[in-house]
């Protein structure tokens, strides 16, 4: 009887443990955006994984490759400040909608360019690359909409595992998405790529048209819009938990990631494997995101949200030295996995971090800060990575980017950790 009794226990304690973790799926809304994204975002890793190859493929230039990385996320840098004032004036529901209807018609221009033959050479490449800086145009108004979004959805209280749900869908479609796109490469080229993802689209269109969202009050223009852009700066630099997590996950974003730009020279160069290979290796990080989401995503009480933050930081910096020596594939495979863990789990605590201490008045604004530090560096880092990667290759250059990181990550236990415990708590300004 004793036995019963307990496993009776663990039965109970495993449906606890499924239902925080997947709590914000209660709302209808929040299931129609999931199913919507996973489509959509499985098609947008495909284009992603497709355009790189092609890019490299055209050129052979490590360089072009920082070039489009830089071009396709500056907008990020600078407009998407814009983007978060339009999400807290107007409907984050009709602009989401905008926002991917316009990133639609973009796969399919691509798709009929290359499918006709436009895109062949070199100056080809340079297709490619605008295409991404137009879409990368769009991502400036759709990251700080769609992020401030999610309270519309699933309200405050759900607000933390909505987060990191999407994060697992993001990143489940991450281990998807490279997958086919090595096998499609290879199969029907990458003009059919693009094409599936302008196809993906529709799914969250759909998603977001079924949806029963209430009115949002639009505001009023009480301030200049210079004012008003400013004001999501001022508070998220103001307070010293937001400004602390948001310089590492800039640091993450402007050193750490970078080494994805540089995928195909590792597959290619480096590992001796085709694309194919450059799909199993995105996958692998994929994964590894996968679960680091999904793990966050049953947490229900976030004390110590400051030492998970700096933890998982540390150990992503060391995954991407030791990544960058590898000269074995499934060495390499590992490493990205635990790199995928880490670096996502690290980005849903800041996310929530950020979301529980900004009032809603303020927070698709606040999110535009969030996607400058943490998309809108990236263009720079990438800039930066392409011209040391062609002067000292790109072992050599995620290897450094990799070190600073590891700094970066000592500094910020030196400094931010030590008053963690006496920070004001986490929902003080929710």
């Amino acid at each position: 009887m004793a036995t019963g009794r307990s496993a009776i226990g663990l039965d109970e304690a495993g449906a606890s443990i499924s239902s925080s973790r997947f709590r914000a799926l209660k709302h209808r809304n929040f299931q129609l955006f999931i199913g919507g994204q996973l489509v959509s975002l499985c098609g947008t890793w495909v284009q992603n994984t497709a355009q790189l190859w092609f890019i490299y493929q055209l050129t052979g230039s490590a360089a072009l490759l920082g070039v489009f990385g830089f071009l396709s996320q500056i907008p990020m840098l600078l407009l998407s400040s814009v983007g978060g004032y339009v999400g807290d004036r107007y409907s984050r529901h009709r602009g989401v909608i905008a926002t991917q209807v316009v990133s639609m018609v973009l796969a399919f221009l691509l798709a009929a360019l290359t499918l006709m033959h436009k895109i062949h050479d070199r100056r080809g490449a340079w297709v490619v690359i605008i295409v991404g800086l137009l879409q990368g145009i769009v991502n400036a108004f759709d990251v700080p909409i769609r992020q401030s979004f999610f309270v519309n959805m699933v309200g405050k209280s759900d607000l933390p595992n909505a987060i990191a749900l999407n994060s697992s869908i993001f990143n489940g479609a991450r281990v998807v998405g490279p997958a086919i796109a090595g096998f499609s490469i290879r199969l029907i080229g990458e003009g059919w790529c693009f094409f599936v993802n302008g196809l993906s689209f529709l799914a969250v269109i759909i998603a977001l048209l079924a949806m029963r969202i209430p009115p949002q009050d639009e505001q009023g223009a009480t301030h200049s819009p210079w004012q008003s852009l400013l004001q999501g700066f001022r508070f998220a630099m103001g307070d010293r938990v937001i400004r602390s997590v948001l310089i590492l996950l800039s640091m993450l974003s402007f050193f750490g990631l970078q080494f994805t730009t540089f995928m195909p020279v590792f597959a290619k160069d480096v590992l001796h494997r085709d694309a194919r290979g450059l799909g199993l290796l995105m996958s692998a990080s994929g994964i590894g995101a996968v679960l680091g989401a999904l793990q966050f995503a049953a947490r229900t009480k976030y004390k110590g949200m400051l030492t998970w933050v700096g933890t998982m930081f540390l150990v992503a910096s060391l995954g991407l030295i030791v990544f960058s020596q590898s000269r074995w594939f499934w060495v390499s495979a590992v490493i990205l996995f635990i790199f995928g863990f880490a670096a996502t789990s690290q980005m849903a605590a800041t996310n929530t971090t950020v979301q529980n201490r900004v009032p809603d008045e303020l927070r698709s604004r606040v999110m535009a800060v969030y996607a400058t530090m943490f998309m809108g560096v990236q263009p720079i880092g990438s800039l930066i990575a392409g011209g040391l990667a062609k002067r000292f290759g790109a072992p050599a250059t995620v290897a450094f980017f990799g070190a600073i990181c590891l700094l970066g990550s000592l500094v910020y236990f030196w400094r931010a950790v030590p008053w963690a415990r006496s920070a004001k708590p986490l929902e003080a300004k929710a």
